[in-house]
């Protein structure tokens, strides 16, 4: 029986509920699956057909040594899903800077180098916004994400400076929508779009995460937003097994706030069939 390995992280060594749900549809077809930790020197990789990367949920406090064991994985030729390219690529947000769509595009976005002196205020003023989003450029989860905005700028300055002291950050502009009609995440396995659920914060919030009480449910998105999820990762990240963008459906157009191909949650349990239809895409694979 062909062996696929789910990769997860030390704290999560059993996978979680929606992986379980992927791992019963591998086995319904023929394949035996193994959860692993990423960084588990005794893990022989190269027994797998396929090593498709679910919950590295600590990828973002270690990213050196992920980065280092991508590259290992690559070397030893195993069959690292995404690609290790891709994984490179995404696991750094800067990527939103220099991503553009006519129909699907981030929010203006800026980069703040680590290190840098930035006024709050002062580039609040010159950008023209009155609220925005702040977070380190390599982060997961809304880990250190802030909204900060000029009524707030002094109070907010040295939790940017903070971020400053640690990494790079990203700066864009607050999407207002998001906090009434909440994100949406299309999920697509190998290449075809599979399934979608809104993302609604809760009362107060901006951030749409489960841990911070946002409220998930399967919705079924425009045919147009689908089309353009698919044509961005057509253009920017092809051959993918997994992927899931996500985007918020504004007044005039959409705004693409991630494209997530690391270790996105897929949301399976909301979808009838979507476990089954990630499992023919690893089998297509193997």
């Amino acid at each position: 029986m062909a062996r696929v390995a789910l990769v997860t992280y030390r704290e999560l060594p059993d996978l979680n509920a929606d992986d379980r749900l992927a791992a019963d549809a591998l086995m319904q077809l023929g394949l035996r699956t193994d959860a692993v930790c990423w960084d588990d020197p005794a893990v022989d990789w190269l027994e797998y057909r396929a090593v498709v990367l679910r919950s590295t949920w600590d990828y973002h406090r270690r990213i050196s040594e992920f980065h280092a064991w991508i590259d290992r994985m690559q070397a030893m030729g195993t069959a690292l899903w995404n690609p290790p390219h891709v994984l490179r690529w995404n696991s750094d947000k800067r990527y939103l800077a220099r991503l553009s769509h006519p129909h699907l595009s981030p929010p203006p976005t800026a980069i703040l180098d680590r290190g840098t002196a930035v006024d709050l205020r002062v580039l609040l003023e010159m950008r023209g916004w009155k609220e925005a989003v702040m977070k380190p450029t390599i982060s997961a989860d809304g880990f250190s994400t802030e909204r900060t905005s000029l009524a707030n700028a002094a109070s907010d300055q040295a939790t940017l400076d903070t971020m400053l002291a640690h990494g790079d950050v990203l700066f864009q502009e607050l999407v207002p929508e998001i906090r009434l009609r909440g994100e949406i995440s299309m999920m697509f396995f190998g290449g075809v779009f599979s399934h979608a659920v809104n993302k609604r914060p809760t009362a107060g919030e901006f951030r749409v995460q489960e841990r911070l009480g946002g409220m998930i449910a399967r919705t079924d998105p425009s045919p147009a937003l689908v089309a353009s999820g698919q044509a961005v990762l057509d253009e920017h990240a092809p051959g993918c097994l997994y992927a899931r963008v996500d985007a918020v459906e504004a007044a005039e157009r959409f705004v693409l706030m991630e494209v997530e191909l690391v270790e996105p949650s897929l949301y399976l349990e909301h979808a009838s069939g979507s476990a089954a239809a990630f499992a023919r895409a690893v089998q297509r694979i193997t």
